[in-house]
């Protein structure tokens, strides 16, 4: 045996080593780009989920005034998470429509009562097809839509107090 091949372990080993320790120092770019950022709002309309608030339809988003679309479930844990900050967001003048997915009228009512309710509109997607074809593949997702429709920001997952001053960024860019 030729006496370098008996470090050549010993090197696979170490680069391996180096490789690994590169990626825990500096992770991978995980942020979800949106092929719908910059596009119309897709056609839908949804039914109420609940008597007493209003369904949704695209039409409402092309009224002159930005609005965030939020997609939620009742059964989503994250949802819990950020429904301080819709309330926060709602209390700041923010317009906050809903897609409740896959979802049933009594969870949902169990889950405003119990989290709040910053929605002005709640639609029915019990299929996810508006939620599909806004390209959002969970819940939470978040969706800022300026006034003639146009989707300016998503925000996939739950929002967080640190998530507030981007969404209400975007929100003012779409005045």
């Amino acid at each position: 045996m030729k006496p370098g091949l008996l470090w050549v372990p010993l090197a696979v080993f170490a680069g391996l080593f180096v490789v690994a320790g590169y990626a825990l120092i500096k992770p991978a770019d995980r942020t979800v780009r949106s092929a719908m950022i910059g596009r119309p709002v897709p056609e839908f309309a949804l039914p109420p989920m609940l008597p007493g608030k209003p369904g949704l339809e695209t039409a409402m988003f092309r009224q002159g005034k930005p609005r965030l679309l939020n997609v939620f479930a009742s059964w989503c844990i994250p949802c819990i998470e950020e429904a301080a900050q819709l309330d926060r967001l709602r209390a700041m003048g923010v317009p906050i429509d809903a897609v409740a997915i896959r979802d049933r009228p009594e969870d949902i009512r169990r889950f405003l009562a119990r989290y709040g309710d910053p929605y002005e509109t709640i639609g029915d997607d019990s299929e996810s097809a508006v939620q599909l074809a806004f390209g959002s593949a969970g819940v939470p997702e978040t969706f800022v839509i300026d006034g003639q429709g146009k989707i300016i920001l998503q925000h996939v997952g739950a929002i967080r107090d640190e998530d507030v001053p981007k969404i209400l960024e975007a929100m003012g860019k779409s005045l």
